[in-house]
């Protein structure tokens, strides 16, 4: 039977845990790279949800992309996730920046769900192979926008950078930090999950349409791919994408 360290290499090889960010927590986080495994899971994020159908499910390991221990956490008491993870002896690996930067991981999802072409990394002060840029069909902001909306499925927030767009620069989850260096680079536009006031004030400002499609949409669908790399390389295990909704919940009335 599998173990965890056979998930953990394979992951390596194309996602090397030793490419994460400075600031990431990415690996192996509960558990032990002896334990066999029949079963894996794989999620965006664990959390109470996510954790109860991998203990229905009888999982050996999970695999999420966010790291299940990020912040100082001080306590693991009986009713935070970690603990209970240990106490039903489930294994979890974090992917999280090495999944994000590598070849075929979450950004180049995103640029092929945008059918970006001729997309290469672009290199940035703060991360050397996060980010992607490529080619869209010439379009206005607000046309691009709607079919950033269309083809995650997304509502999304955007600023006009008074430019058509042309050029697009891709970064999933937390990007709207590489807004500026983005602009400077003369890229018309920027996709990524989260962006607060301030960074589409300045975007704005810079000439650059950033268009904020969410942190989940922007990353969860690289989670069914996962799963179909893992089962391509362990067809004798069973790998299950846990079911999770969008804490995010948008009111139009």
């Amino acid at each position: 039977m599998r173990t965890v360290r056979d998930f953990y290499d394979f992951l390596d090889e194309f996602a090397p845990f030793s490419s994460q960010e400075s600031w990431d927590n990415s690996g192996l986080l509960v558990g032990s790279f002896d334990k066999e495994v029949g079963r894996v899971a794989v999620a965006l994020d664990l959390n109470k949800e996510t954790l109860e159908q991998a203990i229905s499910l009888e999982a050996d390991l999970i695999i999420t992309h966010h790291p299940v221990i990020f912040k100082a956490q001080k306590t693991f008491l009986s009713d935070c996730v970690p603990y209970k993870l240990a106490e039903n002896s489930i294994s979890l690996i974090a992917t999280h920046t090495p999944f994000d930067a590598a070849d075929g991981g979450v950004n180049d999802i995103l640029c092929d769900l945008l059918e970006l072409t001729k997309v290469e990394i672009l290199s940035t002060s703060m991360s050397e192979n996060l980010l992607r840029v490529g080619f869209t069909d010439r379009t206005s902001p607000e046309d691009f926008a709607r079919f950033v909306s269309r083809q995650l499925g997304a509502d999304v927030r955007f600023c006009d950078g008074g430019k058509e767009i042309e050029t697009v620069a891709v970064c999933s989850g937390a990007g709207a930090d590489f807004a500026e260096e983005v602009a400077e680079s003369g890229i018309d536009a920027l996709v990524t999950g989260d962006a607060k006031y301030h960074e589409f004030l300045d975007a704005k400002e810079n000439g650059l349409t950033l268009v904020a499609a969410g942190h989940f949409e922007t990353e969860n669908p690289a989670m069914a791919i996962l799963a179909s790399k893992l089962r391509g390389r362990f067809s004798e295990t069973d790998i299950i994408v846990l079911s999770q909704t969008n804490p995010i919940k948008y009111l139009k009335d």
